[in-house]
């Protein structure tokens, strides 16, 4: 997973934790693209492999995004990510024409799963750089209530996901970060049995001839997402699609986000940051955010 996780579960059984960390390294290591032992490995590498129930679980989530997104989820990015250096800090800044070659191997189409085998087209590759923590965390969460416990909180990276209320019958406050970095944040969100993930351009990046270039790709044009958003927050009980989702709307900007927003048959709800410092949020959740940002309100 690459990130510090912290998992808090309230209960007199600590088995709950060893087995939820197991859990972690065994979903790490199926979905780890650069382990020769992983699923993701075999079938980058045209190897037949049959997918376990959970990889194939979240190939099928992913596609659905990237479909009902237009592509602005995309799992088969891999190739220009790599081409960015960012799945090896080989950072550089691509050829233009090394780029548009190597888009042609970038499209959700390319992926179909049928009774969990995998089969990839025009030489793509998958990567599940942008939902497999929504997918961990969500997946700790089935352990923590298979235990029976009521309240429970995990934290992959920044990727927040609770179970029940504090042990005092209070929601969670939940930390919205700054793009700003540092021990900034946009807002304080207080929320209970809900995934709260955040996606931004201040997570990776790297720079070149003083130009930053961050690490969401825009699988349209091959280069690093330039929408008007900053910040996006997803908050929804499957920290899966909330994973998906955060990427996708960064990407497609304030306008289209909005438009989705209120055009979705999914159940979420949204904060989103603009290069000009005004938040969006949804009315499902506007009256439990504080914020010293003017809030503006998305109403379905």
């Amino acid at each position: 997973m690459d990130t510090i996780m912290d998992l808090t579960a309230y209960t007199d059984n600590s088995d709950v934790l060893n087995d939820a960390e197991k859990k972690i390294n065994e979903i790490d290591k199926e979905l780890r693209r650069g382990s020769q032992e992983s699923e993701i490995y075999a079938v980058n590498n045209n190897e037949e492999t049959k997918l376990t129930d959970e990889t194939a679980y979240i190939v099928e989530t992913a596609l659905n995004i990237g479909k009902k997104t237009s592509g602005a989820f995309d799992i088969t990015i891999y190739p220009v990510m790599e081409l960015w250096g960012f799945t090896t800090k080989n950072y550089k800044v691509p050829q233009a024409d090394e780029l548009q070659e190597t888009l042609k191997r970038v499209s959700y189409e390319n992926v179909s799963l049928k009774d969990h085998e995998l089969v990839l087209k025009n030489n793509a590759q998958i990567d599940f750089g942008g939902i497999a923590k929504g997918y961990t965390s969500s997946r700790v969460m089935q352990i923590f209530k298979e235990y029976g416990i009521e309240h429970g909180m995990v934290n992959l990276g920044g990727n927040v996901q609770t179970l029940g209320t504090k042990t005092d019958g209070t929601a969670w406050r939940v930390a919205i970060q700054s793009p700003q970095g540092g021990n900034q944040y946009l807002g304080i969100l207080e929320t209970s049995d809900q995934a709260v993930i955040t996606s931004g351009g201040y997570e990776r990046y790297f720079e070149e001839n003083g130009v930053t270039y961050h690490h969401i790709i825009d699988p349209k044009t091959g280069y690093p997402s330039d929408s008007d958003l900053t910040s996006v927050t997803i908050v929804c009980a499957d920290g899966t699609k909330a994973d998906a989702l955060s990427t996708s709307f960064f990407v497609m900007g304030l306008q289209k986000a909005e438009s989705f927003y209120e055009n979705t048959d999914l159940d979420f709800d949204v904060i989103l940051l603009t290069k000009d410092n005004q938040i969006y949020i949804s009315e499902g959740i506007a009256q439990n955010f504080t914020s010293d940002y003017t809030v503006n309100v998305l109403k379905k």
